[in-house]
């Protein structure tokens, strides 16, 4: 299976076209197309490089972006629901909502990860606000971050450390595991994280261009490896794992970090054994020109919704696109 996945990407992705579909093993021939009028933003509404993008229980988009109001929420139905700026705002990296409700961001500028009501009012947070380090108290440019049901948090510690922390739902630091490398449980930009229903997790080694798991006692249980240069991490309620980035593309730019800039573009969803169920290549935009419907530049981060629709986000293309699910 993962030489039919590589086989896919090197022959499918590398310039790929609006119209191609996939086969989903569990739902036949399946695939997406793109909602050009989705979402109406407002025109005194700024997006810049959007890096986070999540979605809620009734379906309402929320992304996290390096412009201002850096929070905003949008409707199934892409009306502008609200908007906030976290307190202490840096610089945006991902965006989750727990299971209660409350909003999680990840900010790279002032090392924290911070949980706040839907309306924006700081109820917790990680790391110590413009300080860096690798201890209990401090992270260094912190990625991503998941809640269990139970309340236990887990952060990908992200670009300047590389390691997965874990906290209790009060805040208090457990463990921590991860060092630089390429070995089980070691990592190279641990991007995103997610975590399923059976509370295994799910971690995006962006440029060790694999997906690695682990149970929540840092145990290292498998590697996807080669498939994609993940940049995120969606886990559905269904334990559907949902994926994007490029291929890998060191043969594209030796010496240069695995996946920068893309070779192309690539969503991937697998099943928890890491089986491929679906592959889309949206059509790679040009850095600094305009992007066209569908096209994504540097996706960083995709959401699906209770439909099947995703929700994409890119640093370069400045968007946030729907995938509308079609068969």
């Amino acid at each position: 299976m993962l030489r039919v996945a590589t086989l896919l990407l090197v022959l499918g992705c590398a310039a790929p076209a609006p119209t191609i579909q996939t086969q989903d093993a569990k739902k036949g021939l399946s695939g997406f197309r793109i909602d050009p009028a989705w979402p109406k933003k407002p025109a005194n509404v700024e997006w810049g490089q959007i890096p986070g993008v999540t979605v809620d229980k009734d379906d309402n988009v929320w992304i996290f972006t390096r412009a201002n109001p850096p929070v905003q929420v949008y409707s199934p139905a892409g009306d502008p629901i609200r908007s906030w700026k976290p307190e202490g705002y840096g610089r945006a990296h991902h965006i989750r909502i727990d299971h209660e409700g409350n909003v999680w961001v990840c900010d790279i500028d002032v090392h924290t990860v911070s949980k706040h009501t839907p309306d924006g009012k700081l109820l917790l947070e990680l790391g110590t606000r413009g300080k860096t380090g690798a201890d209990e108290k401090t992270f260094n440019k912190p990625t991503d971050v998941a809640v269990t049901p139970a309340g236990d948090i887990f952060v990908s510690d992200g670009y300047g450390n590389t390691r997965v922390v874990h906290f209790d739902k009060t805040g208090k630091f457990v463990k921590a595991w991860g060092k630089k490398g390429m070995g089980p449980g070691e990592f190279d930009i641990p991007h995103g994280i997610g975590v399923d229903s059976k509370g295994l997790l799910y971690v995006a080694d962006r440029s060790n261009a694999r997906i690695q798991v682990f149970k929540q006692s840092g145990e290292f249980v498998a590697e996807w490896p080669h498939l994609l240069v993940p940049w995120s991490i969606w886990v559905t309620k269904n334990d559907e794992i949902w994926s994007c980035g490029s291929s890998p593309a060191l043969h594209a730019n030796p010496g240069a970090q695995t996946g920068i800039p893309p070779l192309d573009q690539v969503f991937m969803k697998f099943d928890t054994s890491g089986r491929l169920l679906q592959l889309w290549c949206p059509p790679l935009g040009v850095m600094g020109q305009e992007q066209k419907p569908g096209e994504t530049c540097w996706v960083h981060s995709i959401a699906p919704d209770s439909k099947g629709n995703l929700y994409a986000v890119d640093i370069q293309g400045h968007r946030l696109q729907k995938y509308v699910a079609v068969k």
